[in-house]
């Protein structure tokens, strides 16, 4: 049993113009294998590794999110969650992958007729995970997942998600060559 708690009820929750505030990120990490770095017919992408969560009382799996509280900043919020639901920890992008508007499941099946109820702004952040917890506040609720990028898109419930994934994968490649376009340089440079 985890000695760490999360946060529960809503009475601390953000909202704007009646959506809850949502805050979670993508937790990722670079498989860090000799033979992988070393040969260059394994792309970028199959290096690439994200996190993912089971729902509680579900095995459909979801990138950590939840609700951002007026205690604590975007950030801390979608950092908060990593830990509570995914068990992890590390270093949190400061820009936002973007922010996405839709229901929350709990609120189709309630209130399907009303569209404006339960809707949910959503802000997703990249996490490079440095550290992996052994017991995390929901550990009991919840699996916790490595997927590379293709079986996380495949896997992934909600759309909104998915389309958070094909984001970060966009950054992430762009940053990528971007290390590369600079090494070339600077290797350019040296030989000179």
């Amino acid at each position: 049993m985890s000695v760490l708690s999360s946060r529960t009820g809503r009475d601390r929750q953000r909202y704007d113009n009646n959506f809850r505030l949502v805050s979670g990120c993508i937790p990722y990490r670079l498989i860090k294998d000799k033979k992988l770095e070393k040969d260059t017919s394994v792309d970028f992408v199959n290096k690439l590794q994200v996190v993912m969560v089971s729902s509680p009382n579900r095995q459909d799996l979801v990138f950590p999110k939840g609700g951002w509280e007026n205690d604590e900043t975007v950030l801390e919020a979608a950092s908060r969650e990593a830990m509570e639901e995914a068990g992890v920890k590390g270093i949190l992008r400061e820009v936002p992958l973007g922010v996405w508007e839709f229901r929350s499941k709990s609120s189709i099946s309630i209130n399907a007729e009303d569209e404006s109820f339960g809707g949910c702004k959503g802000y997703m952040f990249a996490l490079e995970v440095t550290e992996e917890l052994e017991d995390w506040p929901e550990r009991g609720n919840r699996q916790r997942k490595w997927l590379n990028v293709k079986e996380a898109l495949e896997l992934c419930r909600y759309e909104w998600m998915k389309r958070a994934l094909e984001v970060f994968l966009r950054v992430m490649q762009e940053e990528e060559e971007g290390k590369l376009r600079t090494k070339k340089i600077v290797q350019n440079d040296s030989s000179r």
